[in-house]
């Protein structure tokens, strides 16, 4: 007989049912307050898990349809309000709910946790397995933080034959320099019809997507988007984790279904042994289900807001430059930074950060990492850096500095100080990776050593900004002191995560800035502890727009440090094109602002001055959404904008870039505003720009621009309701 039960956190409400002779299988999903009520006919067990001696029911390589996961019963359920989310901004508290399961054939228990922060419907899963058997180990290969069914709007019918066919799938491609490459394919194109309901059985064929080492981001990104405008759904789904993690999506005979997880033994060489009465808890994933894609955004939106780190700075982010990028390129010394510092405070910058080489004396700053001292050659007068750092301070600005606390050079002293045991090791020797050697954070020595480092900085110094960068990747893992190669690259995540953790908790004022090799780790795990996020290390100001526009799918806006980096031999067209490349994010300013003439340092300083006044007060609140949809990575015309929240008054931003657009009239789609009379104000540029005529289509809630062809312009506007 199945029995049910009906949970409700944070606006969400969730159905289960099970049976004697069925697994605990989510049924429903609902939002009352966004009108979503969605059925999943389709039961699939809420946990998969495969472990050595107990593989699949239906042979395939997938991490569904699992024994282990078919054979699971219901023990109990526990709700638990009033749970304080481990960095709540937007709100409070939190719902949890604990679902107990077994199986008594092997003994694997399983406790499947779902959270819901009250300030969003995004809902937070994982699962946490204990060997429950006496007497024998339990090893296991996967184990799903989510798995469930695409579902359809309750009273439709998810086997109808087109229903899986009218689905469409957007992810995204990562690299060095091209972050954020996000296309969209219909599920048919990846799963053909092949009627395999006659065969009684589900399809073997799965869509995985990978990531291996510590670039969580590096290829591929640990979220996705699945919409179906037929039945009017839209998922966003994601794994929360800094390392090596998978998920995948597939067709089964009635519906389609979705599994999320971390490492697992087929793609990361991952196991993890529990001895009797021992415990392995997955990494966390979550998703929303909206209506569309537009407030598919804006839940996780709210939900990043709802569950990152406490800080002043995350509704009012400060204005930052850094040296490096077109600038000093690593070369820092007083004479070189006097001059900046001076620069950089005069257009209103906030936080004055030095890049690396600050500590290096061999001329080559790459190989020489890990023992973080100042250079006494590059700062050569009484007080060493100390003079460029009070410069900083007297200057009204805070002072940063550069570090990569997860790398040891091999030039470094500090190689030869610290034991193997603090370094990912592999048969024995140090894994090399570009002439760095990479810590290992489940190491106390480790740990010690950075925090010492830490602490002098900042008690000498006085910093109050770290960028924190990671330019290597150590491959799979280590295999020193774990169960598997994958088991010791899962450990060191979460003892790195753990030690971002214990820093903040030292300094609550710091402000922390994720960088790797620019956005080569994007994944929620690294952006809830961070208040800056690096979106790339793209030099071309031409190619960065895309990029500044796309980076808001994985992140806050407020988060999303896209450079602008204007030089004194750029026309004013060029500068304002710079500016406007950061100016709907975290304003992150570098070039040579002390080469400038008058007329340009006055620019680059107006911009500033708009950003303060338009964008600083509200962005801490806005919704990102892409009026033009998201960019291709050679689209002449790139649109990106900050809306506000439900309920909010505030106005609309718009930034359009014209790159070398072919086509002068530019329709851009603001749903949100459709039926109500607007005005449109351009921001920046103004003084001194050509106008780009506009004309508010209110029945349409669309907003046309006359943008210039064959040339390099962009604008960015303010669109407020009347």
């Amino acid at each position: 007989m199945s029995s049910t039960f009906t949970w409700e956190g944070g606006g969400v409400e969730l159905d289960f049912a099970y049976a004697d002779d069925q697994p605990v299988a989510l049924v429903a999903y609902r939002v009352p307050k966004q009108h979503i009520d969605v059925t999943f006919a389709h039961a699939t067990p809420i946990v998969e898990i495969l472990a050595s001696g107990s593989g699949h029911w239906l042979a395939c390589g997938k991490i569904t349809h699992t024994t282990i996961g078919k054979d699971l019963r219901y023990v109990s359920h526990v709700t638990n309000r009033a749970v304080e989310p481990e960095s709540a901004e937007a709100q409070s508290t939190a719902s949890r709910l604990d679902i107990t399961l077994s199986d008594p054939r092997t003994g694997v228990e399983a406790v499947v946790t779902y959270e819901v922060a009250t300030s969003s419907p995004m809902v937070r899963t994982w699962a946490t397995v204990t060997n429950a058997n006496e007497q024998d180990d339990v090893t296991l290969e996967s184990v799903t933080s989510f798995a469930g069914s695409f579902g359809a709007p309750t009273g439709a019918s998810p086997t109808d034959s087109n229903t899986f066919g009218d689905w469409t799938l957007t992810e995204a491609d990562m690299d060095w320099l091209c972050e954020g490459r996000w296309h969209t394919t219909p599920l048919r194109r990846i799963f053909p019809r092949i009627h395999e309901e006659l065969t009684g059985w589900d399809p073997r064929g799965r869509h995985q997507v990978i990531s291996t080492g510590t670039w969580s981001t590096g290829q591929h990104v640990p979220l996705a988007v699945l919409e179906n405008k037929v039945l009017g759904l839209a998922w966003i789904f994601q794994v929360e984790h800094n390392g090596a993690w998978r998920w995948e999506i597939g067709q089964d005979t009635a519906d389609g279904y979705i599994a999320l997880a971390g490492p697992v033994e087929e793609s990361h060489a991952w196991s993890k042994t529990l001895k009797p009465g021992a415990s392995f808890a997955t990494v966390p994933a979550s998703f929303t289900i909206a209506t569309d894609f537009n407030e598919a955004t804006a839940n996780i939106t709210a939900y990043r807001r709802a569950w990152r780190v406490k800080h002043a700075d995350n509704a009012h982010p400060s204005v930052v430059f850094n040296d490096y990028m077109n600038t000093i390129y690593g070369d820092p010394t007083t004479a070189k930074e006097l001059p900046l510092i001076k620069a950089a405070a005069e257009v209103g910058v906030e936080i004055f950060v030095i890049d690396c080489g600050w500590y290096d004396d061999t001329g080559n700053w790459w190989p020489s990492v890990g023992e973080w001292m100042p250079s006494k050659t590059r700062f050569p007068g009484p007080k060493g850096i100390v003079e460029v750092i009070d410069a900083i301070k007297e200057q009204g600005m805070i002072p940063g500095i550069w570090l990569e606390p997860e790398v040891i050079g091999v030039e470094s002293p500090v190689a030869n100080q610290l034991p193997d045991s603090a370094f990912i090791t592999r048969a024995g020797k140090r894994v090399v990776e570009q002439q760095r050697y990479i810590l290992d954070f489940r190491s106390q020595d480790t740990r010690d050593y950075m925090d010492s480092v830490i602490d002098r900085i900042v008690g000498e110094y006085g910093v109050g900004y770290f960028k924190l960068d990671y330019n290597v990747s150590p491959g799979i893992g280590s295999d020193h002191n774990a169960d598997s190669l994958g088991d010791a690259l899962l450990e060191h995540n979460r003892a790195y995560s753990a030690w971002i953790d214990g820093l903040r908790r030292r300094y609550p004022d710091l402000i922390l800035e994720n960088c790797s090799s620019g956005g080569m780790r994007e994944d929620f795990a690294q952006l809830s502890r961070f208040q800056v996020q690096s979106t790339s290390d793209q030099q071309d100001w031409k190619l960065y727009p895309a990029i500044a526009a796309a980076a808001p799918m994985l992140m806050l806006p407020e988060q999303a440090a896209s450079w602008a980096y204007p030089q004194s031999g750029m026309s004013d067209e060029e500068t304002a094109f710079n500016i406007n490349t950061t100016f709907l994010g975290r304003f992150f300013l570098s070039g040579y602002l002390n080469r400038m003439d008058e007329d340009q340092h006055k620019l680059v300083a107006k911009g500033i001055e708009s950003y303060k006044q338009h964008v600083q007060p509200i962005i801490g609140s806005s919704v990102p959404f892409w009026p033009l949809g998201l960019p291709e990575w050679e689209s002449d015309t790139v649109a990106f904008g900050l809306r506000p929240a439900s309920g909010s008054e505030q106005s609309t931003l718009i930034t359009v870039w014209a790159r070398e657009a072919k086509n002068s009239t530019v329709r851009l789609n603001l749903a949100h505003a459709q039926g109500h009379e607007a005005t449109v104000q351009p921001i920046f540029p103004v003084e001194g720009f050509e106008s780009w005529p506009t004309q508010w289509h209110a029945d349409e809630g669309v907003l046309e621009v006359t943008v210039p062809t064959g040339t390099w312009a962009s604008r960015t506007f303010a669109v407020t309701v009347d």
